[in-house]
């Protein structure tokens, strides 16, 4: 860390690669903006540039946050924390039976919005980003059904983010599927013997606590379903039953739904 210290103190920019609608990549901006930490920011998905200066890095994935050409992923803080040796610690994960119960509503909320959808909006894109209601909705219960799969040491991999429905999926389709997903959680957790979720899983950027792990899945899977509510607000449809603030309490969301 004393590197990535010199590096700050020398004048080396620091910067954060990242693309529109990418949970993670709103999260790592809103924390480093409120620790006072002057960054350049790149979006990745629109800027040319962005990308071929990403794949310098060697990096495959965002967001990553950049000390000349050393880096670290930011899917956790914790990582941003050491990288930049900040002076300061994240607030503790809420007990994992409380992950699992706000997860399950987050999942069984996601199905119902998807239902919501019309044909034709559902499929497309949304904002500054190609990412369409019915990719969203899908995704959602992808980074859910991912998590579990990690409890069975079936390693977390980026790749699997970028998964998208069957193109002859309907709503129907996906919340179906979804609910299925929702099912296979409460399964696993069911059957969980070491609650304490204190054992280590393989993931993309390392191998962490099966704790952290599904607290990530929970934040992640809700960040989303906000814009999934966001998506339907857009197209002038009243969002069924909204996710509340207390069913939502505890997950480390960004404070915004989407970049702007």
């Amino acid at each position: 860390m004393q590197e990535a210290i010199n590096a700050t103190a020398s004048g080396t920019r620091i910067r954060v690669f990242w693309q529109p609608g990418c949970s993670s990549c709103l999260r790592t901006k809103e924390f480093l903006t409120r620790q006072g930490i002057a960054f350049e920011s790149i979006d990745v998905h629109n800027d040319p540039e962005g990308r071929a200066a990403l794949a310098a890095l060697g990096a495959r994935s965002v967001p990553v946050v950049a000390l000349g050409t050393k880096y670290t992923l930011c899917q956790s803080i914790n990582d941003v924390i050491r990288f930049l040796d900040l002076k300061t610690t994240p607030t503790p994960p809420l007990p994992p039976e409380e992950l699992v119960r706000k997860l399950a509503q987050v999942l069984e909320a996601n199905a119902r919005y998807a239902r919501q959808f019309g044909a034709e909006y559902f499929r497309k894109p949304f904002r500054n980003r190609n990412r369409t209601p019915a990719g969203l909705t899908f995704h959602v219960f992808r980074v859910a059904e991912m998590g579990v799969q990690a409890a069975h040491q079936i390693e977390l991999r980026f790749e699997g983010f970028d998964d998208v429905p069957p193109q002859e999926w309907q709503a129907q389709d996906i919340a179906r599927w979804g609910e299925s997903v929702r099912a296979q959680l409460l399964d696993w957790w069911e059957h969980e013997s070491d609650r304490s979720l204190a054992y280590d899983v393989p993931t993309y950027y390392g191998r962490r606590s099966m704790h952290e792990v599904l607290e990530r899945t929970a934040w992640h899977s809700a960040q989303h379903t906000r814009q999934v509510m966001l998506m339907l607000e857009s197209d002038g449809v009243t969002v069924d039953r909204p996710l509340t603030a207390d069913e939502l309490g505890g997950l480390p969301l960004p404070e915004e739904v989407w970049d702007k």
